[in-house]
């Protein structure tokens, strides 16, 4: 087990300079030129130029990569050089845990809802409540985050005004405020997971419970709660672990949306902020931390796999 978990961590560290390096070249290629944006359109071509020496721009594109990827290592991001003018670093450990927490709030709530929502429709197959579920889950793999997030504005906060509209608060400040501003950032965010979540459950134990062994186990009279639970759910959460697994980054990028709907300062809207400045500093920090983010959720996927079936390690 520990020779395979140092195999993907090996892997995943392979990947991060991949995502990495491929981000830095891409971010060289977008158009404008930071600099310029930066001092204004006024600026004198003596200023760019002295502003970009300053900024190691005028270096060779493979040095100015080595350069970042060293400071990375050293928990050094480098500084916006566009909108914020602060390090990334502190921008980073401001919004990230935005995210995170709405994030793993949304993921807790699609994952836990979503196999039990699958686990009844599984057992009660063809009944009213499977039916109706089955339609919830088609809509909600196919429904846009961000028209639900405004659809959720207008019905929840300005015509029953129930909900705030925007904003984040922290639940250290006001748990209550805290909760009340995150009702709609995730239950947007869970939707979609919710309903594949569903979907796959459903799949996996109409699967799995037609098996022989779980007939056995029925006919040696085991309560349909044990059969359900220590027999069938654990063969079928295979597949619901690797898109559990996909589910993260997932919520991540759909934060994005969700951030910018609801005006909500957290890593999606900093790279978008990011983007629309060219700061690409602060686009390239963010990429690399969403490849962090990533390559953990997939490395936790294969730890998963070991404890369903020893046998993945052999």
């Amino acid at each position: 087990m520990v020779t395979y978990i140092i195999r993907r961590l090996v892997l995943a560290v392979f990947v991060l300079f991949v995502v990495s390096f491929i981000s830095f070249m891409l971010m060289q290629l977008v158009p404008g030129n930071p600099v310029s944006t930066m001092l204004g359109l006024n600026a004198t071509p003596a200023q760019i130029e002295s502003l970009t020496h300053e900024l190691g721009l005028d270096r060779p594109i493979i040095v100015q990569y080595g350069h970042w990827i060293g400071n990375v290592f050293h928990g050094d991001f480098g500084k916006s050089v566009n909108m914020y003018r602060e390090d990334v670093t502190t921008l980073i450990a401001q919004r990230l845990p935005i995210t995170l927490y709405l994030s793993t709030l949304a993921l807790i709530l699609s994952t836990v809802l979503g196999i039990i929502i699958g686990i009844f429709c599984a057992i009660r197959r063809g009944s009213f409540l499977d039916q109706f579920f089955t339609i919830l889950a088609n809509l909600g793999t196919a429904v846009p985050i961000f028209w639900l997030g405004i659809l959720g504005i207008y019905l929840f906060s300005l015509r029953l005004g129930w909900l705030p509209i925007q904003g984040f608060i922290s639940p250290k400040e006001d748990f209550i405020q805290s909760i009340t501003h995150s009702i709609m950032p995730v239950l947007c965010l869970a939707v979609t997971s919710l309903a594949m979540m569903a979907r796959q459950t459903r799949s996996s134990m109409l699967e799995v419970i037609r098996q022989d062994y779980i007939r056995t186990a029925r006919s040696k009279g085991l309560l349909e709660r044990i059969v359900i639970t220590r027999h069938a759910l654990k063969n079928a959460m295979f597949p619901v672990v690797t898109l559990l697994g996909l589910a993260l980054p997932a919520l991540v990028g759909g934060s994005v949306l969700v951030e910018t709907v609801f005006n909500i300062p957290g890593m999606g809207r900093l790279l978008v902020t990011a983007v629309t400045n060219k700061d690409y500093v602060v686009v390239q920090a963010g990429v690399l931390i969403i490849g962090i983010i990533v390559s953990l959720a997939n490395l936790l996927v294969d730890v998963a796999y070991g404890w369903l079936d020893p046998r993945v390690y052999k």
